[in-house]
């Protein structure tokens, strides 16, 4: 399986970018995605930023990426999907 991991861009020359996300660092080739300024979030994937992401699709990519790990080791993960657990119960 392969995976998106969400990363900030720290610094950039505008085809590489030194990115920062889930507690690493990495260089990030930006050529698919054109230029991104630092303070911007990019979708990355095998070291290669496949989209630009807009601020608030941050968090829930983490928690899914986190879901995924949890759920891997056995726990839980309801606390992480709370709203879409509470909307389930809502509906009739």
């Amino acid at each position: 399986m392969c995976l998106g991991i969400p990363m900030q861009v720290l610094e950039t020359d505008g085809i590489l970018a030194r990115c920062a996300g889930r507690g690493e660092e990495r260089m990030v080739n930006l050529l698919l995605v054109g230029e991104v300024p630092a303070g911007g979030w990019v979708l990355v994937h095998l070291s290669n930023a496949v989209r630009e992401l807009e601020e608030d699709e941050v968090a829930p990519l983490n928690d899914a990426l986190d879901a995924i790990l949890l759920s891997a080791r056995g726990e839980n993960t309801d606390h992480l999907f709370a709203d879409l657990i509470a909307a389930r119960e809502a509906t009739p």
